[in-house]
């Protein structure tokens, strides 16, 4: 129930905007999606399977956003600025992307164990988000892989990109240094063009 499952994922992420997650009610995400309350159990198991699987999808989408920035430019430089400024730009837009690249997770937000838990969902999409989630440490190695391949290209060498992973680790650590202290005028896009211009890519 592929639609239904997303109508109460949006549902569920539009509650947390408007209360703190203590207080979502899992009737009112059944409602505001137009599903009966067991069908919202049947798709997630209880409130803490609901919480993972928006968590899941928002680490999908902000994973998908980098690759879609890294796929928009051509140079080398100009990827990996524009993927910096895209970072900053979906943790400021968004809480649950932010808590999850920085690991501070405020009152307002669920906060599921990063770690597996057990999982007898009938449904996949559940079952994987009840797998182990992303640390902020996981993204910073999930984008700087996702940079590298698309820099250096198809049947790249791994010894062959050493300098090219450092880069591109650098500009990934330094824009979600700029996540947790916003930059001044120039914004991350000018830190990063500083680094890689010290840097070979």
């Amino acid at each position: 129930m592929p639609a239904a499952r997303e109508s109460l994922l949006d549902a569920a992420y539009t509650a947390l905007a408007r209360r703190p997650w203590s207080a979502v009610r899992m009737v009112d995400v059944a409602a505001a999606a137009g599903v009966s309350r067991q069908t919202l159990y049947n798709e997630f198991g209880s409130k803490e399977g609901l919480a993972r699987a928006l968590v899941r999808r928002e680490a999908d989408g902000y994973l998908a956003g980098v690759e879609r920035t890294l796929a928009a430019y051509a140079a080398p430089g100009d990827r990996l600025t524009a993927t910096a400024e895209w970072m900053m730009s979906a943790a400021r837009e968004n809480a649950l992307v932010r808590a999850m690249l920085t690991g501070c997770w405020s009152e307002r937000l669920p906060a599921p164990a990063l770690s597996a838990v057990p999982s007898s969902s009938a449904v996949p999409a559940q079952r994987r988000a009840d797998g182990p989630l992303p640390s902020p440490g996981d993204f910073v190695q999930l984008v700087r892989d996702r940079a590298v391949a698309a820099l250096a290209g198809p049947g790249a060498v791994p010894a062959d990109t050493a300098e090219l992973t450092r880069s591109c680790e650098l500009a990934v650590r330094l824009a979600l240094s700029c996540v947790a202290a916003p930059p001044g005028e120039g914004g991350a896009a000018e830190l990063v063009r500083a680094v890689l211009h010290r840097q070979p890519t």
